[in-house]
């Protein structure tokens, strides 16, 4: 019996000796691939970092253009007060010049607005205003509005 308890026990050794070899080999590939996954994460991480970058450098650049805030400005009262935000972080002429011009044709259309018997037709003037103020902004080119477009100027320069 001492034969076979010396083969089980060298079975045993074997078999116990195979199982580390294959604990280690799965070690090594578990770290392996542990690595190989960490240097992909870095690799995204950076290629991201470097999207995002890019990404706010296009932002700004869009922000900073003065045409977009001269558009914005046309677009309601809400647009109006965006454009205000937007220019006052980093002023345009452009978009100072078209904030101006739409808050005098917004001013003109309310005065005329209140006045009873002509309200109707008094709204056809700033709405010609506000269009051709729009194709002057989409143009990207300072274009005041016929009658006061100078005089809104003037009276709004703080703006």
């Amino acid at each position: 019996m001492s034969e076979e308890n010396k083969d089980l026990g060298d079975e045993l050794n074997d078999m116990i000796g195979d199982a580390k070899d294959s604990a280690k080999k799965a070690g090594e590939k578990i770290s392996q691939k542990t690595s190989e996954f960490a240097d992909d994460a870095k690799e995204f991480a950076n290629e991201a970092k470097e999207k995002a970058s890019e990404f706010t450098n296009e932002a700004k650049e869009v922000l900073s253009d003065g045409k977009n805030v001269a558009i914005i400005a046309h677009i309601t009262l809400i647009g109006w007060i965006i454009a205000i935000i937007m220019n006052g972080s980093n002023k345009t002429e452009l978009g100072s010049f078209y904030i101006r011009q739409v808050l005098g044709i917004m001013l003109l259309a309310l005065v005329l607005g209140l006045i009873p018997i002509i309200n109707f037709f008094a709204w056809i003037l700033p709405f010609a205003m506000w269009i051709m103020s729009l194709i002057g902004s989409l143009s990207g080119e300072k274009k005041p509005v016929f009658l006061l477009g100078d005089q809104f100027q003037d009276w709004f320069k703080g703006l």
